[in-house]
């Protein structure tokens, strides 16, 4: 047995003993699970998913011991990108959860042990000695991925000034460097704009007009209803949920905060986003199953990113109660995760959507990928003592419509 597998299977022995593992078996001898049992899943869940990515990195073996499964007809270069994607992906997912206060709790001990960790793996990954030194520096793809590594710290502010001055001008260095290339003409322009808006956040100069550009552009392509246009042509699948909303808000928060631009804004954007979450909380079926629209199903549970960040925003509308969305969001992890046929023997994630499905897989996607599935665990960052997690169990609108219980009848945003 290597030295990660023995270590993966031993976090993961001690993560299921003692209150989680009790909290685990409570919630089969009771019917509904409480807030408190759910929250030991969520984390118990995301910690399996994200540990592989964030231990290596932070001991410099990510590149000796990651996976890097890609689809069929894979057009990139898993060496040059790979990793960055996994940094990158997973940082946006766990950095809300890893900005809570340190507790004595059981959580808050394995919290403080891996935020210790993601600190020394983002020192790791831009460090030119260390062998887990990851590109920013060549290719388009790293645009999309530095993107999130700096959303991550845009929700995790802590995070960044735990970092060592020379590792703090290092990102600043590597995401400058990106600027000498684009990319596509869709939620792409996000990207290049949420990095300005992060250098602006942390006090460097920045590029207005790649800012402004992506804001005015998905103006443009708002379609209505709590949905935007990839571009100039409108596709069915999760990107408004995988980039755009979360993406617009987080830009929007840091321009109206340096007074960049109008409250009226982040408020027009923020309902817009509001009522994307409405929609996907009720595409969750009564079984905690929803559909494998469109392209990059393999990113699994980042389908719920936004409802996941209005959660963490605590914008909930009064008619999506915030226990229905615990509760539906649950039943969906548990589909997916409970179980390990979305992982390897290593616990890696694997292509597919739930389970080992290379064939669905687009030819962008590789293993590093697959880590936007942590963008669903952001209500993570909410605390435990927060209604979110201590409001009893309730049912989600799809239970509640196909057992013949009232619901609220669907109204569209009308803008």
């Amino acid at each position: 047995m290597n030295n990660l597998k023995h270590a993966f299977l031993i976090s993961i022995v001690f993560l299921t003993t003692s209150t989680i593992s009790q909290a685990q078996s409570a919630k089969k001898a009771n019917s509904v699970a409480t807030g408190a049992q759910d929250r030991a899943f969520w984390v118990k869940t995301l910690y399996k998913i994200a540990y592989p990515v964030i231990h290596n990195l932070a001991n410099n073996t990510l590149k000796k011991n990651m996976a890097t499964e890609i689809a069929p007809h894979y057009y990139n270069n898993v060496k040059e990108v790979g990793y960055t994607e996994a940094l990158g992906r997973t940082f946006a997912g766990i950095a809300p959860w890893l900005s809570l206060p340190d507790d004595d709790t059981q959580e808050g001990v394995l919290r403080a042990k891996f935020k210790a960790e993601t600190i020394q793996a983002l020192n790791n990954a831009v460090d030119p000695a260390s062998a887990d030194y990851i590109n920013f520096r060549t290719d388009a793809q790293p645009i999309v991925d530095a993107a999130y590594v700096v959303q991550g710290f845009l929700r995790a502010p802590n995070i960044w000034k735990s970092l060592n001055e020379t590792t703090q001008k290092r990102y600043i260095s590597e995401i400058k460097s990106l600027r000498n290339r684009t990319g596509a003409y869709n939620n792409w322009l996000l990207f290049t704009a949420i990095e300005e808006a992060w250098l602006l956040s942390v006090g460097e100069d920045y590029e207005p007009y790649r800012t402004m550009t992506a804001i005015n552009k998905l103006n443009e392509w708002y379609v209505g209803d709590g949905w935007y246009s990839d571009g100039a042509s409108f596709n069915t699948d999760y990107y408004n949920s995988y980039v755009i909303h979360p993406m617009m808000l987080d830009i929007l928060k840091v321009m109206v905060s340096k007074k960049k631009m109008a409250e009226a804004q982040l408020t027009k954007v923020t309902s817009r986003a509001v009522r994307y979450a409405q929609i996907t909380e009720r595409m969750i079926s009564s079984t905690g199953e929803y559909p494998p629209l469109g392209r990059s199903v393999t990113y699994r549970t980042a389908a719920f990113q936004t409802l996941a960040q209005i959660a963490l925003d605590q914008k909930l509308p009064n008619e999506l109660a915030p226990a229905q969305v615990r509760c539906a969001l649950t039943k969906v992890f548990e589909n997916m995760y409970a179980g390990n046929q979305n992982f390897d023997a290593q616990g890696w994630l694997v292509l597919g959507f739930n389970g080992h499905q290379p064939e669905i897989a687009d030819p962008y996607t590789c293993t590093g990928s697959l880590y936007m599935a942590t963008l669903g665990f952001l209500p993570l960052g909410l605390p435990a003592d927060n209604a979110f997690w201590t409001a009893p169990a309730a049912p989600w609108t799809a239970q509640k419509a196909w057992k013949g219980d009232a619901f609220l009848k669907d109204h569209s945003l009308g803008n």
